[in-house]
């Protein structure tokens, strides 16, 4: 676990398979030692002499160039590379040098004010270091926090700032820093993408410069998600050491690595420096959000399983977090806004026949609105579409023994509504400035506490009203002209962080007031697939492109870090409403079923064969949902890097596994291929259920099973036992 040898003045954070090191040098001075595979002997104790002198570097330190010593974390002026931690001060100068004053190691894991954060359950095995860093002359203190969740094979960080002494501000923070010296040749893995293709995996070279990914749109965003990997060239699914980091944080973040001239890598991630100033009065602190680091020795298909049993059991809480959730189905690709009472109750009807057991109404159930030009933020049923309002609806889908499901988008308002004329004031905008809009809708000031009162007493009415137990939380915008009306002029870079604690706030009050109802996360698809809002979700929408061949990159590079738990996946119509592609039934439902299942298409449109292949589909993800979603899930084909996705589900128990293969694009006289499994135990036998096949582990694991890529469409779902 953690331990501290005071003869070498060394700090140890043990897993069960990965050590992190940092040492004392000069007695004050933190540098980080080591991060990788568990070491079993000591190290050395550190020595600034270590490492060589290089002129026209930084800065001297006992003739030795700060631009090769590995900090744990420092300060603008400590180095010139990216700093983790950026002042100024109240004389005007922005130099800090942080020194070593403390440390105490405890049981257990604190939570953090006011943000999301993996957690400690009794008896876990997690223990916590803090490490206590000052600025004494500028009277500034910097707590770094480091849990370790043994088992789990995982690290957290965190950075508290405590102000001690006269009014500064804090114009940058990481919450965590990694310097590596001497470092070989290595590859840069993020997600990025846009509405409609989130989280595609992308693989860049380090190269010498700072290069990095970032949101600056209010959320994480479909463009990026904070998430960076370091790994070694050529890494593959089992090959090589992999170095990631994930930021428990929904809104503007920054994340990368600095290769300077010698060949030191500095990877850093943290919320985004731009549009971000928070004043410290004395005696004032301000905690920064999580960092979960995770090592892996054995390429990025265990990097992702350490992600995905800590964040299915460590991040996401709540009744759902160990259950198996609901099928549902929503109507929106069916109906849009052209929809009434009665529409609602016959998909409803249709889905209940094939054993869908959840009906959602999506955007259109409210106010005035009948497009999205109108009706957001004035949270009343709209009479003529629902003559008997919300309970009325929701009493004919309960009387089907169904349950009924809500749509809600409460962080946006629409300009001509009673809440806008009432309140012009909650929009974020600057003062003087006319705030611009952007789908027809402004953003609310979620940094004032009135705005977040109103979000709770409006969504949190209708919740006490009306037997809902599913709630679809979307946020359909990104923000722009970001300040408010409420703070004044020396805390208009504070709006976009207290946004996020605001809505934090929110989630947090209403999650827990309604422990019954399923919330699902929803930025436009997926902007906000992220560890922070997953904290109070256990679920978010994974994309609004449903179409079948582009969902398997979408889930596959989601899958990079977050469990299959955690994706929202529905079956939608052809052609595709997204990109008018035409895909098999059957695909669309082994696509989807690896995920939170649904249907997004009306029913009453689909042929017999198609209902049948969809209630044998919802029959399987009910009897099989847990291997999916807390199973280990082994990635085999990426589509990335070949027209076949291929993954393999292994239950807790591992007596359980299921192949799901699906082809992008068919091959013309396409040539054999054998998908090999991973992770079986290779003595034992696996019977192919339903039928009497079996097959030895290791045949499985060494020759595979062969699929010919020759048809448009083409899918499998295999599902073998143990015997």
């Amino acid at each position: 676990m953690i331990s501290f040898d005071r003869k070498n003045e060394t700090f140890y954070l043990h897993t069960k398979n990965v050590t992190y090191a940092m040492g004392l040098c000069d007695g004050n001075k933190l540098l980080h030692r080591y991060w990788g595979k568990r070491l079993k002997n000591p190290l050395k104790k550190i020595d600034l002499m270590d490492f060589p002198f290089r002129s026209f570097a930084a800065m001297d330190l006992s003739n030795t160039s700060s631009d090769v010593v590995p900090f744990e974390y420092s300060a603008f002026g400590t180095d010139l590379r990216v700093p983790s931690v950026e002042f100024t001060f109240s004389d005007g100068t922005m130099v800090a040098q942080l020194t070593y004053q403390s440390h105490e190691i405890t049981e257990g894991k604190p939570k953090l004010k006011g943000l999301p954060a993996t957690y400690c359950e009794e008896g876990d095995a997690v223990q916590t270091l803090r490490i206590h860093l000052a600025d004494t002359l500028q009277n500034i203190e910097v707590v770094l926090s480091y849990s370790v969740f043994e088992a789990w094979d995982a690290i957290t960080r965190s950075v508290e700032i405590i102000n001690h002494g006269e009014r500064m501000v804090l114009d940058a923070v990481m919450s965590a820093t990694v310097d590596f010296y001497g470092s070989p040749e290595r590859e840069l893995i993020h997600l990025d993408g846009a509405w409609a293709r989130e989280r595609f995996l992308t693989k860049q070279p380090i190269v010498h410069g700072n290069q990095g990914i970032d949101s600056r749109y209010g959320c994480s965003s479909a463009f990026h998600n904070p998430f960076i990997a370091l790994c070694d060239k050529n890494t593959t699914e089992n090959y090589g050491n992999v170095y990631a980091f994930n930021l428990v944080y929904s809104g503007n973040f920054k994340a990368g690595v600095e290769r300077n001239a010698y060949g030191c890598d500095r990877a850093y991630i943290g919320i985004h420096p731009t549009d971000f100033r928070f004043v410290l009065e004395k005696g004032d602190s301000f905690q920064a959000p999580e960092a979960v680091l995770v090592y892996s020795a054995t390429g990025l298909g265990e990097m992702s399983r350490i992600f995905h049993r800590l964040y299915r059991t460590r991040l996401c809480r709540g009744k759902y977090r160990d259950i198996e959730r609901f099928a549902l189905i929503n109507n929106w690709e069916a109906t849009y806004f052209d929809f009434n009472e009665d529409k609602i109750v016959e998909i409803a009807e249709k889905a209940r026949q094939i054993g869908i057991d959840t009906m959602v109404l999506d955007d259109g159930w409210f106010s005035s609105r009948l497009s999205d030009k109108n009706g957001l933020g004035d949270w009343y049923e709209n009479r003529d579409r629902l003559p008997n309002g919300l309970e009325g609806l929701s009493k004919r889908i309960h009387e089907k023994g169904m349950r009924f499901g809500l749509w809600f988008e409460p962080e946006m308002v629409n300009p001509g509504t009673e809440l806008f004329r009432k309140h012009p004031d909650w929009v974020l905008q600057v003062n003087g400035r006319k705030p611009a809009l952007s789908r027809n809708q402004f953003t609310l000031d979620l940094s004032r506490e009135d705005v977040c009162d109103y979000i709770i007493e409006t969504v949190g009415g209708i919740l006490s009203r009306v037997p809902i137990e599913y709630v679809k939380w979307d946020m359909n915008r990104t923000m722009s002209e970001p300040g408010s009306m409420f703070w004044n002029e020396l805390r208009q870079g504070e709006v976009m962080h207290r946004y996020m604690l605001g809505l934090y706030r929110v989630l947090e009050t209403l999650t827990q007031r309604f422990p019954d109802v399923l919330f699902e996360g929803c930025a436009g698809g997926g902007a906000r697939f992220d560890p922070g809002l997953l904290y109070y979700v256990p679920q978010i929408w994974t994309s609004d492109d449903t179409d079948a061949v582009e969902r398997l990159k979408i889930q596959y590079g989601t899958s990079m870090v977050y469990p299959f738990s955690t994706m929202g996946a529905h079956v939608s119509a052809v052609p595709n409403h997204q990109l008018h592609r035409r895909t098999s039934f059957e695909m669309r439902c082994y696509v989807a079923v690896m995920g939170q299942f649904g249907f997004e298409l009306d029913l009453n449109q689909c042929t017999d064969e198609e209902l049948a292949t969809a209630k044998k589909t919802i029959e399987t993800y009910r009897k099989y949902g847990a291997v999916f979603h807390r199973g280990d899930c082994y990635r085999l084909k990426s589509p990335f890097e070949d027209n076949l996705f291929a993954a393999e589900f292994i239950s807790e128990d591992q007596d359980t596994v299921i192949l799901i293969v699906a082809c992008s694009q068919p091959t013309p006289n396409a040539p054999d291929t054998f998908i090999r499994f991973r992770g079986l135990d290779e003595t034992a036998v696996y019977q192919l259920e339903g039928s009497d096949q079996r097959f030895y582990g290791d045949h499985l694991v060494n020759i595979g099973w062969h699929f010919l890529n020759n048809q448009e469409s083409q899918s499998l779902l295999l599902i073998f036992h143990k015997i």
